[in-house]
C-alpha cells in the first residue's frame, strides 16, 4: 500500500505471506516506511522485517532464493542461517543553493535460533554523511562517507568513502564516473559459523581476494530510453 501524499507525507506498507501451512509466521515478510518532505527539507524513515523459515541444509536454516542475495557479500555472508533479519533506518537531506547535504542511520539485527551457524544476535550499525553539488545545469558531484560496526558473535569496522560525478550530455544521456574505497578490520564470521578475519567488499562487487581493503572505480554512460 502506498498512500497519497498529504502536505508532504506519505506511508508506505508491505506484507508478504510464507506460505506455510499451519505457520503463518514461516517465511513472513513485512515493512512500512515514512517519508516527509517540504521546501527543501527531506526525512525518511522505515522498518523491514523477514522470517527465514524451516528449509535446513546439512542442520542450518537455508533461504528461499527470493531473498538469498541478502547476503551476497562477505560482510554479512556468516549469518546467511539467521532465524529472521529487522532492519530500522532513518534518513534526511537539505538543499542549500546548489549543495545537498545529508545524513542516515540504519541498524540491521540478525537473529539466531538452533538452526543457525551463530547463537547471539548480530547487529549491524551503519551511519553514512554525503556532500553534492550542483556546479552547473549539466554538471554534478559529491562525495560520501560510510560506517559500518558489527556486534554480537564477532566484532568488526568498515570505513568507505565515494566520490562520483555526472555530466549531462542531453536530456536522456549522460556521463558518470564513481569511486569508492573501503577498509575493513575486526573479526566476523564464515558462512561455517568459523571466526575469520574481516574482508573488505564495496557493494556487491565481489570479495578482494582476502584483503582488509579494497577499491572500486567505475566509468560509463547512460541512457534513457
Amino acid at each position: 500500500y502506498v498512500s497519497p501524499v498529504f502536505s508532504g507525507f506519505q506511508v508506505e506498507a508491505l506484507y508478504g505471506f510464507g506460505g506455510v501451512a499451519g505457520a503463518t509466521g514461516s517465511g513472513r515478510t513485512y515493512s512500512f516506511g515514512a517519508a516527509y518532505g517540504t521546501g527543501p527539507l527531506s526525512l525518511g524513515a522505515g522498518y523491514f522485517y523477514a522470517n527465514g523459515g524451516n528449509t535446513l541444509t546439512n542442520g542450518l536454516r537455508t533461504w528461499t532464493s527470493s531473498s538469498d542475495s541478502l547476503f551476497n557479500t562477505v560482510i554479512n555472508s556468516g549469518f546467511a542461517s539467521a532465524r529472521s533479519i529487522q532492519i530500522a533506518k532513518v534518513g534526511g537531506q537539505y538543499v542549500i543553493g546548489a549543495a545537498t547535504v545529508g545524513a542516515a542511520y540504519s541498524n540491521t539485527q540478525y537473529g539466531s535460533d538452533a538452526f543457525s551457524a551463530f547463537r547471539e544476535t548480530a547487529k549491524f550499525n551503519n551511519g553514512s554523511v554525503f556532500f553534492n553539488y550542483q556546479f552547473t545545469p549539466a554538471l554534478r558531484a559529491g562525495v560520501g562517507y560510510n560506517y559500518t560496526s558489527l556486534t554480537g558473535p564477532s566484532s568488526a569496522h568498515y570505513n568507505q568513502v565515494n566520490l562520483g560525478g555526472d555530466y549531462s550530455l542531453s536530456k536522456r544521456t549522460d556521463l558518470y564516473a564513481l569511486f569508492g574505497y573501503q577498509k575493513a578490520s575486526g573479526k566476523t564470521l564464515n558462512s561455517s559459523g568459523a571466526t575469520v578475519n574481516a574482508e573488505a567488499s564495496v557493494g556487491d562487487f565481489g570479495v578482494s581476494s582476502g584483503s582488509n581493503s579494497q577499491d572500486v572505480a567505475a566509468i560509463g554512460i547512460r541512457h534513457k530510453f
